[in-house]
């Protein structure tokens, strides 16, 4: 009896859904993509419909081989590769090569790996969506047009080997431009007036100046906030007002792949990257005792609707776990962003009777991680509302008020399965026995300085928000973005946060000047939309390429033209001579950065370093007794001897703390790790391993002595000292 053949994308989906469907089906994978433009030429027929050249990978042709040969002796052939525009080119390329062998080809989808929902599919095939591949189509012609074009243009005026992408350089746009922002920003001076009070129990609280006249206080300098301090000595202040109230939460949305890498940088410090990586595994299965099983649902969607079934099974699981009053009178039910595409789920476990507790010694820590984050988000989403009671108490006297607020949390609801980042304090932050008209006194009044501060630089989280809000890319497409970016060293990693490097910053000026459509937000957000209108059959493959093809290459041919003056525009004079021809000497980009290099090109090649990244430090050599010099090298800065080349003695950059491993003498110093990221360890290594990923700081705690401070940050918080003995906190802005 003939089997029917199954082709997936991956090697271990395949054993997984081998073991559901049983011996009337041969399961194999493709392993991704079988065909793909050539690396070599672009790959296009401009003149010719935008007709892509499609070639089989190299190390593919022995899988077709194999697949051609099974489906021949199949009865028939379903084709499952991912439910996304991707998958559905990688089933097209699959249904053109098989269907001599075998013309009875379907397409099914699998939206999770579960026996129910694997056997479902197979009894439900479907055609191809060649809408959905010629959509795809576009965009890998439109990707290959930019990449390969505008590249090129970036070896003539900047150096050889750089390359641009589509949307990746929107990104970058970004990136940039918050850099630029935070370089222009002036801090301006601000002041707070603070207050402790006492009841008339004599109990204390504090409270915040929050009106003048009725206005929002303007307290620009300290001599304003002096004079009004004078005023206040000298009223008599009572309770104006006091409200309670009662106020319900409710519960987020599941995730979409969106919110799960902004939810997984944030709360988890992981990389988009490694968040999609991870929810591949956790989709395409884990062994568990009952055998393979995937336990999340598809991870590539934009959409927040839900299963009945699913809602059903997570209402249940919710009144066993923590009771009926948990479980909200209707199910609920979100809507998902008008611009969402709407075909899959949101992202869920499989079972919600299978908590994180129960599968955890089955996965890595990160995996064990992430599905606790998809699991508790879901059980959430299906749950009743938190209920706060929330307290405000103003204090007035003569043209002055004072507040203070408060919270308790009366009930948890949703919050007992997905804890809320900035959960509201389980106290009042006023005596309860204070009554409206009470006379109130003022104990101390406390002034404080502040200065504002620039916008925060991207990190992954912020920047997946802005870029889903703005409709830049698709989400199954950051995580590739930001390590592309990084990749091609054009932002770097301080911390968490994403920073535009000087190449970054100069190849996104060049981009932006000479395509400001191509790469502008607004274009790249259209162009979006329009790709979705191909797949829905709104509009015409060819049509929207040449709308796009025709003024990009209006806009290459005019930079192409003036490349000469693009290049010697990135030309910084050194008013220095060359030591060879005695030719003038200026600062030039080159594959590892910036150098110095004869304007005799190419009769004269002398080149020798740029000296701008080397300030002057207080060390001295340990070899030769010469100044050392701050220089910036392929693993971050390091001391190097300002004798160099007669001098090579180097060493790793101080933090001027001293190892606080008891009986070691090292200091701690600026290391990186195998990926590029900065970490503090001992200069003993690897006698001594003491490492952290905060900054230490020479700065003795004033409470238990420890001799170093970690500086560390957080959304809430901003930057701030933290002691590594006591963790007692110090804001920053305190210095």
């Amino acid at each position: 009896m003939a089997k029917s053949l199954v082709i997936v994308e991956s090697n271990a989906k395949s054993k997984t859904i081998n073991r559901f469907l049983g011996k009337e089906y041969i399961v194999k994978a493709s392993i991704g993509h079988i065909k793909n433009l050539p690396k070599n030429r672009l790959g296009v027929d401009i003149d010719n419909g935008y007709e892509p050249e499609y070639i089989t990978i190299r190390g593919r042709g022995d899988i077709l081989k194999d697949l051609k040969k099974t489906a021949a002796a199949a009865d028939k052939v379903l084709i499952a590769t991912d439910p996304d525009r991707e998958g559905e080119a990688i089933a097209y390329h699959l249904a053109n090569e098989i269907t001599p062998a075998n013309p009875e080809i379907r397409r099914v989808l699998f939206h999770e790996i579960t026996e129910h929902a694997i056997r479902d599919a197979v009894q439900k095939p479907l055609d191809l969506n060649t809408k959905m591949v010629e959509a795809q189509v576009a965009r890998r012609v439109m990707d290959r047009l930019v990449g390969y074009k505008v590249s090129p243009f970036l070896w003539k005026t900047v150096y050889r080997g750089l390359s641009a992408g589509r949307v990746q350089s929107v990104a970058l746009r970004l990136i940039c431009e918050r850099e630029e922002e935070i370089s222009a920003f002036k801090p301006e001076e601000y002041w707070t007036l603070d207050a402790d009070m006492q009841s008339p129990g004599s109990e204390r609280f504090r409270s915040r100046l929050v009106k003048i006249k009725g206005e929002k206080p303007e307290l620009p300098d300290e001599a304003t906030v002096k004079e009004h301090i004078r005023q206040i000595s000298g009223q008599q202040f009572h309770v104006s007002d006091l409200t309670k109230k009662t106020i319900s939460r409710k519960p987020y949305p599941p995730y979409t792949t969106s919110t799960l890498q902004q939810d997984g940088a944030r709360r988890l410090g992981m990389t988009t990257k490694r968040i999609m990586s991870i929810a591949q595994d956790l989709y395409e299965g884990i062994d568990l005792p009952e055998g393979r099983v995937g336990l999340i649902t598809y991870m590539r969607t934009d959409s927040t609707r839900l299963a009945s079934s699913a809602v059903q099974e997570a209402r249940e699981t919710v009144a066993e776990m923590w009771g009926l009053e948990y479980v909200p009178a209707k199910p609920r039910m979100y809507r998902s962003k008008k611009s969402a595409q709407d075909a899959h789920e949101a992202i869920r476990p499989t079972s919600a009777a299978r908590s994180p507790k129960a599968v955890a010694p089955y996965l890595t820590p990160q995996q064990a991680k992430l599905y606790e984050l998809i699991w508790s988000r879901f059980m959430a989403s299906q749950m009743a509302d938190a209920k706060i009671a929330q307290s405000s108490l103003d204090v007035s006297g003569g043209d002055y008020t004072f507040r203070t607020t408060g919270s308790v949390v009366v009930f948890r609801g949703f919050m007992q399965a997905y804890q809320v980042e900035k959960e509201e304090s389980e106290k009042t932050l006023f005596p309860e026995g204070v009554k409206k008209d009470d006379s109130v006194a003022i104990r101390e009044l406390d002034p404080q300085q502040h200065f504002t501060k620039p916008p925060a630089r991207y990190n992954e989280s912020s920047l997946v928000k802005v870029l889903d809000e703005l409709g830049i890319g698709r989400p199954s497409t950051y995580a590739l973005i930001i390590s592309t970016l990084l990749q091609r060293k054009y932002v770097d990693k301080d911390a968490r946060s994403l920073v535009a490097t000087d190449l970054g910053m100069a190849v996104n000026a060049i981009l932006v000047k000479q395509f400001p459509d191509i790469f502008s937000v607004g274009f790249t957000a259209e162009m979006e939309t329009e790709l979705d209108q191909i797949e829905s059959g709104e509009k015409d493959r060819v049509q929207v390429l040449d709308d796009f093809y025709h003024p990009f290459h209006r806009a290459l041919e005019e930079a192409m033209e003036s490349k000469d003056e693009i290049k010697e525009s990135l030309q910084e004079n050194t008013n220095e001579t060359c030591p060879k021809c005695g030719r003038d000497l200026v600062v030039k980009w080159g594959r590892n950065g910036k150098f110095i290099a004869c304007t005799g090109y190419p009769d004269c090649k002398h080149t020798q370093p740029l000296n701008e990244d080397t300030p002057d430090t207080d060390e001295i050599c340990d070899r030769c007794g010469s100044p050392m010099i701050v220089k910036n090298g392929r693993f971050g800065r390091f001391l190097a001897c300002s004798k160099y080349p007669d001098c090579r003695f180097t060493k790793s950059f101080s933090t001027g703390v001293a190892c606080p491993e008891e009986g070691c003498s090292g200091t701690i110093v600026e290391r990186k790790s195998r990926k590029g990221k900065l970490f503090y360890g001992c200069s003993n290594y690897p006698e001594c391993k003491f490492a952290t990923w905060a900054k230490p700081v020479p700065k003795k705690c004033a409470i238990c002595g420890n001799a170093y401070h970690e500086l560390r940050s957080s959304k809430a918080q901003g930057e701030y000292y933290q002691c590594p003995g006591c963790k007692n906190t110090i804001p920053a802005e305190s210095e």
